[in-house]
C-alpha cells in the first residue's frame, strides 16, 4: 500500500500527510513481525505504529512532543515483554543504536530473542527490574530508560534504574499502570502522587494520560 509519509513532530517518528496514523522507518524492508500494517512512500518502507498496542504510541497520539528518542541510542527497555513497542523503538535508534530489553519471563524473552535474530540491535536480558545488579554487568549507560512494568512499585523500580543507568541528560520513560499500584486508589490522584514522586528528582517534561487508548495509565517522560 503506498500513500504520503511525513516527518512527525517527534523525532524519528513519521505521519501521514492526511490522517493521523503514526509510523516508524522500517530497518527492515519487507518484514512485519507483529502483522502490522506496512506502506511504501519513495521506496522507503513504513510500519504503523498501535497506539492501542503500546503505550510511547499513545503518549504520541495524545499529544506528546518529545519522547526523548533519538537515532543511535542507547535505550534500556524494563518490561520488554514479546517486543512490540521494542520493535518500533529499533527502527526509531536504527541499526547504531542498541536495545536492552529486560524481562523476568522466560517465554517472552524466548519471543523477543526470534525478534532479535532479525533485529541486530536489540539485546533480550533474562532478568527482574526489580533486580538491577542480575543485569549490572550486561548493560552500559543508556540514553533512554523505558519501563512498562506492571508491579505495585514500579515507580521505585523505575527510579533506582535512571539512578543506576540513565546518562546525565538522558531520558527517562515511564508507564505508569495504576490497578497494578491500588486497585482501589483514583487513578488520577494516583498519578498526580508519582508525578511529583519524580518532580523531587528528575526533570518532568511530559505527562500524558492515556485513557481511553489505554485505560488507567498515563505516560511520565522526565531528563535527568
Amino acid at each position: 500500500m503506498s500513500r504520503k509519509i511525513i516527518p512527525h513532530k517527534v523525532f524519528e517518528l513519521y505521519q501521514e500527510a492526511r490522517g493521523k496514523r503514526i509510523f516508524t522507518k522500517s530497518i527492515l524492508p519487507g518484514k512485519a513481525p507483529f502483522d502490522e500494517r506496512i506502506v511504501k512512500d519513495d521506496n522507503e518502507e513504513y510500519r504503523e505504529f498501535d497506539p492501542m498496542r503500546s503505550k510511547l504510541a499513545a503518549a504520541i497520539v495524545k499529544g506528546c512532543t518529545n519522547a526523548g528518542i533519538r537515532k543511535d541510542d542507547v535505550v534500556l527497555y524494563l518490561g520488554v515483554s514479546h517486543g512490540y513497542t521494542a520493535s518500533f523503538v529499533s527502527d526509531m535508534v536504527g541499526t547504531e543504536g542498541v536495545i536492552f530489553g529486560i524481562d523476568p519471563a522466560p517465554r517472552v524473552i524466548r519471543d523477543l530473542v526470534f525478534l532479535a535474530e532479525d533485529r541486530k540491535n536489540i539485546v533480550p536480558i533474562l532478568a527482574d527490574a526489580n533486580h538491577p545488579d542480575e543485569y549490572l554487568d550486561k548493560v552500559c549507560a543508556a540514553d533512554i530508560v523505558y519501563q512498562d512494568i506492571a508491579q505495585k512499585n514500579q515507580a521505585e523500580i523505575f527510579i533506582k534504574n535512571c539512578h543506576l543507568f540513565l546518562k546525565k541528560g538522558g531520558y527517562g520513560l515511564l508507564a505508569v499502570k495504576a490497578r497494578s499500584i491500588d486497585i482501589a486508589k483514583n487513578p488520577k490522584l494516583l498519578f498526580i502522587e508519582i508525578r511529583k514522586q519524580l518532580e523531587a528528582i528528575f526533570t518532568v517534561i511530559d505527562y500524558r494520560i492515556l485513557d481511553p487508548l489505554e485505560k488507567d495509565h498515563c505516560l511520565i517522560i522526565i531528563k535527568k
